[in-house]
């Protein structure tokens, strides 16, 4: 029944995407508007496999992949680290709480002058910028889960003799699970988005710089054919976190 129904949303979202780039085909024909700044769906795709043919494309899609997923991996290690030791401590809540609450609305990307000033106009600077942005998701929500656990686990921790660190890895950590697999799909989202950025403002190669570059020369089609690889790694690197949390969260009851 699961798989069925998995099945059927499966299929009525490529007809959803089908009937959009229908869509997206009506318009350019009916000339709605114009194909200097809106190519056909036919001439993005030719656009896309001669990019991915020829190396550019490819190689700029590799470079904003590794960038994400560098910098997505730094902010878990960091945020659930951070957000384990905050979330066990009453002690450190106290303290760091309002500190975390101050920098949690700052935009990573109005940071970026930041980090140029303190790291300089390198890699670890982008790498820095991504995993400061993709950082507060899983902080928070670590936090969060941990403080969620039931206080009976605690009990029988305390019952069991379980020290400090058992307790975490054996209780709090895997009861806090579900809202860190939640944070890592988002934190993986916000680390694709400031990879773009970044290499939009430092001319790192990149889709960021890719797409910087074909608008400027009006290549539309080029254009929208990084457009189109930035869609499919957000549903890819989505689809994998997904597989990883429907693995992980075997035990949790599946929602009709």
């Amino acid at each position: 029944m699961i798989r069925a129904s998995r099945l059927t949303s499966f299929l009525i979202s490529l007809g959803v995407a089908a009937l959009l780039i229908l869509l997206w085909h009506a318009v350019v024909q009916a000339g709605l508007v114009h194909r200097v700044f809106l190519p056909s769906p036919l001439k993005t795709a030719a656009a896309l496999l001669a990019g991915l043919r020829d190396g550019p494309l490819l190689g700029a899609s590799l470079a904003t992949l590794r960038r994400m997923f560098y910098g997505w991996f730094l902010a878990c290690v960091a945020g659930i680290t951070l957000g384990a030791l905050v979330g066990n401590s009453k002690t450190l809540k106290v303290y760091v709480a309002p500190m975390l609450e101050a920098l949690r609305p700052l935009p990573a990307s109005a940071l970026i002058p930041l980090f140029i000033a303190v790291v300089g106009l390198s890699e670890g600077m982008i790498l820095s910028v991504i995993a400061f942005g993709a950082l507060w998701p899983l902080l928070l929500s670590t936090i969060h889960g941990i403080a969620s656990v039931e206080p009976v686990l605690y009990e029988v921790g305390n019952a069991l003799v379980m020290n400090k660190r058992d307790v975490l890895l054996k209780i709090s950590l895997p009861n806090a699970m579900p809202d860190i697999l939640a944070a890592m799909r988002l934190s993986l989202t916000i680390s694709l988005i400031l990879a773009v950025v970044c290499e939009m403002l430092t001319g790192s190669e990149g889709l960021g710089q890719w797409l910087l570059n074909t608008s400027r020369a009006f290549a539309s089609a080029k254009m929208f054919a990084g457009v189109v690889i930035l869609g499919l790694m957000g549903y890819a690197s989505n689809a994998l976190v997904n597989a990883v949390e429907t693995r992980l969260l075997r035990w949790k009851p599946h929602r009709q």
